[in-house]
């Protein structure tokens, strides 16, 4: 269940990345952003050498992330293309991939620094001279957290159950669709990727715009709250319960492989 929430959060994050450079760029720089791809095409090339020089890979990040923030798409598509570039797989007689090697090298800066950073900052927000009962009350309120406390949860049972069933696709050993419910929960913990979102969605250089802003990061944080609530009481009835011994229904027992590839 954990590799499979953690795969979840990884593509949805992603999903919602390609969201925010294909539906909230309003103009694109072509020519800065040619100039980006460009820089993310080199900085691949030097990753993949057999010494792949740090004074060469940081200049190059700089400057596609800087070309493509220039190009009026948001930068965080030239980091995810960046670490796309960087091999997973082991080259030059190495043990592991670089993608692994860099992501044990990093967690703990992107841990411990980046993450808080990012949150504190993007989660900022004033309800001074509004009634908290008022900001949850809006439209843009409500779609959020319905979206984050019930849409989530909805999505990941239904669209896995319709990939058990239409498919040869099973769930891994151990794990079943009863479990997709909890799991969908914990995904309405949407926190950092939503209030990018939230905050890219609504012009905040307008009155109105900025009070969509608040809204929606106020509902961001209440329905990360109730998702975490709601996740944990399910999860600890999901576990008291008793688990048979194909929960994934593959036709085999949870303690074998099974003969279909997982999902």
């Amino acid at each position: 269940m954990r590799t499979f929430l953690l795969t979840l959060a990884v593509v949805d994050d992603l999903l919602a990345i390609v969201i925010i450079a294909f539906v909230l760029t309003a103009h694109v720089a072509v020519g800065a952003l040619l100039g980006g791809l460009a820089c993310v095409v080199a900085f691949g090339v030097v990753a993949r050498l057999r010494r792949a020089p740090w004074w060469l890979l940081v200049p190059l990040a700089v400057a596609a992330w800087a070309l493509v923030h220039a190009s009026g798409v948001h930068a965080t598509i030239a980091g995810v293309l960046l670490g796309f570039a960087v091999p997973t797989r082991a080259v030059h007689g190495e043990l592991v991939g670089r993608a692994e090697r860099a992501e044990h090298a990093w967690r703990p800066v992107a841990n411990g620094v980046a993450l808080p950073v990012f949150a504190f900052f993007a989660a900022g927000v004033t309800v001074v001279g509004t009634g908290i009962g008022e900001v949850l009350g809006s439209h843009v309120a409500i779609g959020v957290m319905v979206g984050l406390v019930v849409g989530k949860p909805l999505g990941v049972l239904g669209t896995t159950w319709l990939a058990v069933r239409l498919t040869p696709l099973r769930l891994a050993p151990g794990v079943g669709l009863r479990d997709m419910l909890p799991v969908g929960a914990l995904t309405g913990i949407g926190f950092t990727v939503a209030l990018l979102v939230a905050e890219l969605s609504f012009d905040a250089s307008t009155p109105d715009g900025a009070a969509r802003v608040a809204e929606a990061k106020v509902a961001v944080l209440v329905a990360s709250v109730v998702s975490a609530g709601v996740a944990a009481v399910l999860l600890r009835r999901d576990a008291s319960r008793e688990r048979p011994a194909d929960v994934n229904e593959d036709g085999v027992p949870d303690t074998e492989q099974g003969p279909y590839g997982t999902l």
